[in-house]
């Protein structure tokens, strides 16, 4: 029990939070050592010394909702790994939640396997997101095991660095195209070229890769 990584699930739906906590304490290696109402809660609870290595966060709460949870975790406990529970399929909401340091998005209707997987590859220092069905990303970034390890430049032409950047933000690709000075169709091309280089499949992506490798701060 000692060596388990402790969970703690936060989420307003009393009859969810429960029925979460009930099936992640049935995965091996796992424990929940509380739960929480909303952000608030868990800042009480968290300060008064309950410590996780993870929390699973409700995106969606009154008092503190999952976007301010997880950025206050971000600033003041940084080591806590952070998954959020969302209904949200568009990749702004997902990119924003990325800058504050959330590495796993799930949809809540994810089976017990896939919830499973994903709590081991953020606890290891992963990522994990189903989004549109696409699949994990926990093993894209095999080129930069190593912390802040720059991204080798040298594969992308200084317009692609300045999508890439612009793209891990809340932007719009119209936006992106504006502030580039570029037609829209120019923008598709330059995305469709980074999810070949750089072996992604979406925005969400590109923006991981660009945090992983240093490319953009937060």
């Amino acid at each position: 029990m000692n060596d388990d990584l402790k969970i703690l699930i936060v989420d307003d739906h009393i009859v969810l939070r429960d029925a979460l906590a009930q099936l992640v304490n049935t995965f091996e290696g796992c424990s929940v050592i509380d739960t929480a109402d909303n952000g608030k809660d868990m800042i009480i609870k968290i300060e008064l010394g309950n410590i996780p290595q993870l929390v699973i966060l409700d995106l969606n709460m009154p008092v503190m909702d999952g976007y301010d949870a997880a950025k206050w975790l971000y600033e003041n406990y940084p080591q806590i790994k952070v998954i959020v529970l969302t209904m949200y399929d568009s990749e702004i909401p997902l990119i924003r939640l990325l800058t504050i340091g959330v590495r796993g998005f799930l949809k809540k209707d994810v089976s017990p396997s896939v919830f499973k997987e994903a709590i081991l590859s953020v606890a290891n220092g992963g990522y994990y997101y189903s989004h549109n069905a696409t699949a994990k990303l926990s093993g894209v970034f095999k080129k930069t095991q190593l912390s802040n390890i720059a991204l080798d430049k040298a594969i992308l032409s200084p317009i692609e660095m300045d999508f890439l950047k612009l793209a891990s933000t809340e932007m719009t690709y119209k936006e992106i195209a504006f502030a580039l000075d570029l037609t829209p169709r120019s923008i598709d091309n330059y995305r469709d070229t980074l999810f070949e280089k750089l072996e992604v499949k979406s925005r969400v992506g590109l923006a991981i890769y660009a945090v992983k490798n240093g490319v953009v701060t937060f």
